[in-house]
């Protein structure tokens, strides 16, 4: 953990099919994640027992929990509770932001 990140630390990690990933800053408790998603790639259904908080920095997305969806555009949010199945489609290529409450350890091992 640190507690100052320059936007020059993080490096991207490639994950394919169109996505990558940039994890922000993180403690025990929280973490922030940008995930870069290229014109349609897909973020396939999953869950996982995190709360989540999406914000649309750029790009467009057909974003889908729990079987409900709606389209998502810069500087609109979603909020995915713990257990939910969610996923996404980039329709536009785009940035997502992306808070886990608590931190992803999957995603530092």
């Amino acid at each position: 953990m640190q507690t100052f990140v320059k936007n020059e630390d993080p490096q991207w990690i490639v994950l394919g099919g169109g996505q990558r990933r940039k994890i922000r800053a993180y403690n025990g408790e929280m973490m922030l994640v940008e995930v870069g998603f290229d014109t349609g790639a897909v973020g396939a259904d999953h869950t996982h027992p995190h709360t989540q908080i999406s914000y649309v920095l750029s790009g467009e997305f057909t974003y889908h929990i729990e079987g409900e969806k709606r389209t998502m555009k810069p500087g609109d949010s979603i909020v995915v509770e713990s257990g939910k199945v969610h996923g996404c489609t980039c329709t536009r290529a785009g940035v997502l932001l992306d808070i886990f409450a608590p931190m992803r350890e999957d995603f530092v091992r």
